[in-house]
């Protein structure tokens, strides 16, 4: 089965075709020839999500997935949400994010945040929507050096090491995108 992921990023690109190997021939934006970045105007995670995939659905007609992550935490009501990757700026730098992050919860007590995925599926003319989430804890400095994004920051529920600490095996376990994509997953295994 062939799938489009509609991504431009590599380590979720990565991620996604560990998670998926021997499920699905996977494609990215770039297998496309499609280099512009999909707006992400949606309020929510699940419109972002949708946005993606049916703009790739409409133009080319193919099976697509596309999804949107957010980093949740309680104490800053559920900020920097459908923002995550933006929340130091436009230019998407994952540093910056962390580093206002960081900042802003310097004197917090309560570090509790979940990590959430949505996807949308269009397939067969049909879209179908799956989502992962985990619990944890916001850490007060970046520990590790794997993983991208919020990683070095989020130290999953149960564990004693951040997301950026683990290896790729032992994230794609737990993580919320692995969570949603086994949803993704156990789909298609209903279909064949």
């Amino acid at each position: 089965m062939q799938l489009v992921f509609a991504t431009h990023n590599k380590h979720k690109f990565e991620e996604i075709c560990s998670l998926l190997k021997n499920r699905a021939s996977l494609l990215n934006l770039n297998d496309l020839g499609i280099f512009e970045e999909i707006e992400e105007t949606g309020k929510t995670l699940k419109e972002n999500a949708q946005l993606k995939a049916k703009y790739i659905f409409e133009r080319y007609k193919l099976n697509v997935f596309a999804d949107d992550t957010g980093l949740e935490v309680d104490a800053l009501n559920g900020d920097p949400g459908v923002y995550s990757a933006r929340f130091a700026g436009n230019e998407k730098n994952a540093s910056k994010n962390v580093e206002k992050l960081l900042k802003i919860m310097k004197n917090i007590e309560n570090r509790q945040a979940c990590f959430k995925t949505i996807i949308a599926l269009y397939y067969e003319n049909n879209i179908h929507y799956f989502e992962g989430t985990v619990e944890g804890t916001i850490l007060e400095k970046p520990i590790g050096n794997k993983g991208f994004g919020y990683d070095p920051v989020f130290m999953p529920k149960g564990y004693n090491k951040s997301f950026a600490q683990m290896n790729i095996e032992i994230k794609n376990k737990i993580s919320h995108r692995a969570i949603a994509i086994e949803k993704l997953v156990d789909f298609f295994s209903l279909k064949n």
